[in-house]
């Protein structure tokens, strides 16, 4: 340190007393955070299509903005990231880091560790040795090629050389395996085991190289006894914590429950002490800090709900805002230019070769002799190439000691940057989980024959939270009828899958079944938010078989999920909660666009009918009131307004199936064309590709029969009226503005719950609102009315998707009015045709 830290202020008097905050510590550091986020969130944004974690983003952030890029401006350098400032800036990175470590401690999971048996251990090992091996090499030659790079301690250095060849980074592998939907294949299992082994090994060897380290290039004159008593003193240390504090953070986690919040608090401002003390304590022995904090982790049962408490606590603060801070400040540290001429390149290529076919063979080779096979080997070799986070510990501990210098800092960051960057496309190229295939079956609700008997109905319901159980709850209960028909409910719990310790820790908690999916016996983890509960105690008064699991995923493959299990367990019906929820009054909440897209997607892939809840408070639930208890009233008053149509008939199919419910009182309630609709002319619906489908409506592109369509109106219709007479009121509209029409009955108070098709073959009244301004395109026309703001409408509305794969193709429209009513009874939006 050549300047003296007590002579930099800590703030400034204002800029309207001549002070520059930027020469003071305090706000330089907040325009340092602001800038590093958002350079970070930038690029986090523009790698996100490459499935890439943020640890790559944040890295090439702080490279961009140090010396490689923008620091070769000297003005800006010296004014945003002057040399007095670095020890700040690190400074607060490294309590940032200091706690992740906690987090990553939390994450690994000793007990799953040792589960994990023979295969994983030995497929580790041979991915720890060949490559420290081949680090050896590595060393031997950029001593001898890199300007100044002797100055260190021969064993230092190959140590350090090993260590950031051999390993691989646990927190950011968990999230490739997530991300790529892996992580609970028995690949992924086997990845995250030895990964495991690999972080446990990779932090010895780290004590051992700081051990020996000392002080960079003077270590070598270190006595051999100090290094002896710095490693003793490391192995006391981790025994004094898995033994004593383990059973100390054991009882701790016993103590903790949901029912006593308050007493809570003191145990879990302690453990962030404990944090901080076992910090100190290595930092003390001579090892560094932030193998105290990984070591306490360790030590904190993950069983129970105590592990989740800490998360909620730190993760956000930490993993979100100081975290990139350390990440930034290894970019900024990482001076490209040091690499001179095409030898430093050179160099760059020889490191990587080395550590992609050390880490690479070594495991595929291990993996093969233990039975797994080639592809699956060669993936897995790949997995374990990450690098990422524990890298950069490992790079930087090594230049704070002077083991590596400039250029051997820049070869060795950049090589991380590269493994890590390619790993995700690699592994998608290489490997797609096996699924078991499926026929392709037609699977809604209707029944093909009247006289067909009604047999088992299977529905997916998927919730995002709380606040859709008691909806949910209300509307599958309505379904079953009077004699209680068969029902077998699953119920999937929606994560999105995010940078956050907690996600990860859900994911590896999963079944065994190629899905990131939770089964019920853990319904007691916190995150469930009685979700798990709520059903399970609905199945068990109701005597409904439940299923619940919970689907951890990025929103953008969220719906893949969904699918395959709708797939797999042959349901007729999946339910989503729309994308907004209502909170009283006739206003919305909207829970994100990402949960838009998911349900759009569901729909558009889904192999079975799908119906979308616009909930405004069905059942007395909403997102800020307890769930209620299973055996709560059903809805009273359903519609089901009919205009024609596949959708429209898989709407009154449900209709009717509630009408057998002695609770409900169902309507139905169709619409009939007026005199002043249309009386010399019918619309034409033709394809329009100058519009999209995210502000239009889209209908289907089949070439159907009308005359057939409408005999099975009528057909549904009659039958409708012949089983359930006396048990469901049937009414007939005409009116000339069905938009009124429709709105008037949302809005009348009289109906809980208004069910509609979607309407993608539509009758000539729906087909005459194909240009009305879409606020909702996905729900169909009328849905679309009924789930719009401003409307004053108070009925929640269930919009029914008919699965039927003739209709599996949409396109928006424009409309057209033709005169002649002798037009074609053939109809597809394909080309100009009437409906």
């Amino acid at each position: 340190m050549t300047f003296n830290l007590t002579s930099v202020k800590t703030s400034s008097d204002g800029a309207w007393q001549g002070d520059n905050p930027l020469n003071y510590a305090f706000p330089l550091l907040i325009i340092q955070i602001i800038l590093v986020l958002v350079v970070g969130r930038f690029l986090a944004f523009l790698l996100k299509p490459l499935r890439q974690p943020n640890v790559i983003a944040e890295i090439i952030g702080g490279i961009l903005l140090g010396p490689s890029a923008l620091g070769r401006n000297k003005t800006y350098l010296h004014k945003i990231f002057p040399s007095w400032s670095t020890p700040i800036l690190e400074s607060v990175a490294s309590i940032g880091l200091l706690f992740f470590l906690f987090l990553v401690g939390l994450e690994l999971d000793l007990k799953s560790v040792r589960r994990s048996g023979r295969k994983a251990f030995s497929i580790a090992a041979a991915g720890i040795t060949l490559p420290f091996i081949s680090g050896v090499g590595v060393a031997y030659v950029l001593r001898g090629t890199v300007q100044g790079a002797k100055e260190a301690g021969y064993l230092q250095f190959l140590v350090f050389m090993g260590v950031s060849l051999s390993i691989t980074a646990f927190p950011v592998l968990a999230r490739i395996l997530a991300e790529l939907k892996i992580l609970t294949t028995q690949l992924g299992e086997t990845a995250m085991a030895a990964a495991a082994f690999n972080d446990l090994v990779a932090w010895v060897l780290l004590a051992l190289a700081v051990a020996l380290a000392g002080n960079g290039s003077g270590g070598i004159h270190k006595s051999p006894v100090v290094c002896v008593w710095v490693l003793l003193s490391g192995v006391v240390f981790v025994v004094f914590m898995m033994v004593v504090i383990r059973s100390v953070m054991t009882w701790v986690g016993r103590k903790c429950s949901s029912q006593q919040e308050a007493g809570d608090e003191i145990y879990i401002f302690l453990t962030l002490g404990g944090v901080l003390v076992s910090g100190f304590m290595t930092d003390l022995i001579g090892i560094h800090s932030i193998f105290g904090a990984f070591v306490f982790g360790l030590t904190v049962p993950k069983e129970g709900e105590f592990a989740g408490k800490l998360i909620l606590r730190i993760e956000d603060f930490v993993s979100g805002l100081l975290l990139p801070l350390y990440f930034a400040s290894s970019g900024l540290k990482t001076d490209v230019t040091k690499m001179h001429g095409g030898e430093a390149w050179g160099l760059l290529v020889f490191v990587i070769a080395t550590t992609c076919a050390g880490k690479i063979l070594g495991t595929f080779f291990a993996a093969m002799i233990n039975g797994v096979p080639a592809r699956e080997s060669l993936t897995l070799g790949v997995l374990m190439n990450t690098k990422g986070l524990v890298e950069l510990i490992v790079l930087n501990i090594g230049k704070e000691k002077k083991v590596l210098n400039d250029e051997i800092f820049a070869i060795l960051v950049l090589m991380a940057l590269f493994t890590t960057f390619v790993t995700t496309p690699i592994v998608i190229a290489l490997y797609k989980p096996a699924r078991r295939a499926f026929l392709h079956t037609q699977r809604k609700l209707q029944r093909e024959s009247p006289s067909n008997s009604i047999g088992e109905l299977r529905i997916l319901a998927c919730v995002r939270g709380p606040g859709n159980v008691p909806s949910l709850i209300n509307l599958i209960e309505s379904t079953r009828g009077k004699n209680k028909a068969p029902l077998k409910l699953y119920i999937m719990h929606l994560v999105e899958l995010t940078e956050r310790t907690s996600s990860i820790i859900m994911a590896q908690r999963a079944r065994r079944n190629g899905l990131p999916l939770i089964d019920r016996l853990h319904n007691g983890d916190s995150h469930d938010g009685g979700v798990t509960v709520a059903f399970e105690a609905y199945g068990q008064l109701g005597r409904v078989k439940v299923r619940t699991v919970t689907a951890i995923s990025a929103l953008h493959t969220m719906h893949e999920d969904v699918c395959h299990v709708a797939e797999e367990k042959r349901v007729s019906m999946v339910i989503l909660p729309f994308h907004k929820h209502g909170r009283g009054g006739g206003e919305m909440d909207n829970v994100g666009h990402g949960w838009r897209m998911v349900n759009r997607r569901i729909l558009k892939e889904s192999p079975c009918s799908v119906a979308v809840l616009v909930d405004r408070g069905l059942g007395g639930g909403g997102p800020n009131r307890n769930v209620p208890s299973p055996s709560a009233n059903v809805t009273q008053g359903i519609c089901v307004v009919f205009f024609g149509g596949p959708d429209d008939r898989e709407a009154l199919e449900l209709g009717g199936r509630m009408a057998e419910h002695p609770g409900v009182r169902v309507t139905l309630i169709r619409f009939l064309e007026g005199a002043a609709s249309l009386p010399n002319g019918q619309i034409m619906l033709q394809p329009s590709p100058e519009k999209c489908s995210e502000k239009n409506y889209s209908f289907s592109t089949a070439v159907m029969d009308r005359e057939m369509e409408k005999e099975l109106d009528e057909a549904a219709v009659a039958e409708f009226q012949r089983r359930w007479k006396g048990m469901a009121e049937y009414t007939e509209k005409k009116a000339s503005n069905i938009v009124e029409g429709v709105v008037a009955i949302g809005r009348s108070g009289q109906y809980e719950l208004i069910i509609v098709g979607k309407g993608r073959f539509p009758s000539t009244m729906v087909a005459e609102l194909a240009e009305r301004s879409a606020e909702h395109p996905e729900l169909g026309p009328i849905g679309d009315v009924l789930a719009a703001s401003g409307h004053g409408v108070v009925s929640s509305v269930l919009v029914i998707q008919q699965h039927d794969l003739v209709h599996a193709n949409e396109t928006p429209v424009c409309k057209i009015v033709d005169g002649d009513s002798n037009t074609n009874t053939r109809s597809s939006t394909t080309a100009a045709s009437s409906v």
